[in-house]
């Protein structure tokens, strides 16, 4: 009995088609399909925020979601908006305020972030904590990444200097 499916998509603007088990998960199929090792699994539960990628425009856990259920859909990946700039300022902030250590959340809290930003670019320190709340980080606290989204935040609005 087969049990491989065929999937196609779009991946950082990119088509790409493959026969993959039906039973892989998005974040591998990323990972070890197309060699996109940005996204990380860590939990594999949803928990951890490690996985995160945005499909049709939104963050979802890779490791939650079936490759299969990607299938014609648009997924962009860390390499994806960091290639278009779109995190620029994002990934300035955070080297600014020292708001990676290790870096294995780093990918899943900048695409969180950039979701953040879009949906609500004024959020308080108390509201970006909660947004950022399902992404785990054991190295640096969330202070400074609190402090890195303000300066991104002032950056993108044209404020240039510290917003914290």
């Amino acid at each position: 009995m087969d049990t491989n499916v065929d999937v196609s998509m779009r991946v950082n603007g990119d088509p790409v088609s493959r026969r993959i088990e039906a039973r892989m998960n998005l974040v591998d199929f990323l990972r070890e399909e197309l060699g996109l090792s940005g996204s990380h699994v860590g939990c594999e539960h949803g928990v951890c925020g490690a996985c995160t990628v945005r499909v049709d425009g939104r963050i979802v856990r890779g490791c939650l979601m079936v490759a299969a259920q990607a299938d014609g859909a648009d997924v962009t990946t860390i390499e994806g908006l960091s290639d278009t700039g779109e995190i620029r300022a994002l990934q300035d902030a955070f080297v600014e305020r020292n708001a990676l250590q290790c870096g294995y959340c780093t990918p899943g809290m900048l695409l969180t972030l950039a979701e953040l930003m879009e949906r609500n670019r004024a959020a308080s320190r108390s509201e970006i904590r909660e947004f950022i709340s399902g992404n785990y980080c054991r190295c640096t606290g969330y202070e400074a990444i609190v402090d890195a989204f303000e300066m991104a935040r002032s950056a993108r609005s044209g404020g240039g200097g510290d917003a914290a």
